[in-house]
């Protein structure tokens, strides 16, 4: 008697069940995420539109909030959010005693002009900042840091820098270059004109 608790293959050639045939499936990648899971739908319900760009696009857009969190977490503490944060790092870092002209100022920002104008009036209102006429041309306007704005900026740089240093800490000195460079070309090959201000910002004094 046969004392192994191995099945036993079955006397019956043609069973009256056969068991279907099941291709197993690939394991997923090691960064599989809801944008693969997506582009699989995608291809499957439309395999006529070549949705391949939403492997770039559609992670941009899922980092904005994912990176957001932590950075304007870090600035509550301040009394911040991150886009007012944006404004006083920025003038906080140029090189121009006088301030910025604020089309300088917006081309560093990622916000409307609309949205650059409520946040110049809240952080004016708040001391922060002050806007006065551009010596270089009576018509203009600069908009620079006061006291307080400057020392608010001091403290809130390096946690924010923390923050970055994190949400980055995955990546090799080499990758982060890499990933650099590529995101540049996509930013300036999609908003050319964020290139042009910057150069013409530079012909005063190096790059903030």
């Amino acid at each position: 008697m046969p004392t192994s608790t191995q099945p036993q293959p079955s006397s019956d050639p043609h069973p009256a069940h056969p068991a279907p045939l099941r291709l197993q499936a690939a394991p997923p990648a090691a960064d599989d995420d809801l944008i693969d899971r997506g582009i699989a739908e995608w291809r499957h319900a439309r395999p006529d539109i070549d949705s391949s760009g939403k492997r770039i696009v559609g992670r941009l857009i899922r980092l904005e909030e994912i990176v957001l969190k932590p950075i304007n977490h870090a600035l509550r503490s301040h009394g911040l959010t991150y886009f007012e944060y944006a404004v006083l790092a920025t003038l906080r870092v140029a090189p121009e005693p006088a301030g910025l002209a604020p089309r300088y100022l917006l081309s560093r920002l990622l916000c409307s002009s609309g949205g650059l104008s409520n946040l110049l009036k809240r952080l004016e209102k708040r001391g922060l900042v002050q806007r006065a006429a551009d010596p270089a041309d009576g018509r203009g306007v600069r908009v620079r840091l006061t006291a307080a704005g400057r020392a608010l900026a001091d403290r809130a740089m390096p946690d924010h820098a923390r923050v970055e240093q994190q949400l980055v800490a995955m990546l090799s000195a080499e990758e982060r270059d890499t990933l650099a460079q590529l995101l540049n070309r996509v930013l300036v090959g999609n908003a050319p004109h964020l290139r042009l201000a910057a150069l013409e910002g530079r012909k005063s004094g190096p790059a903030p």
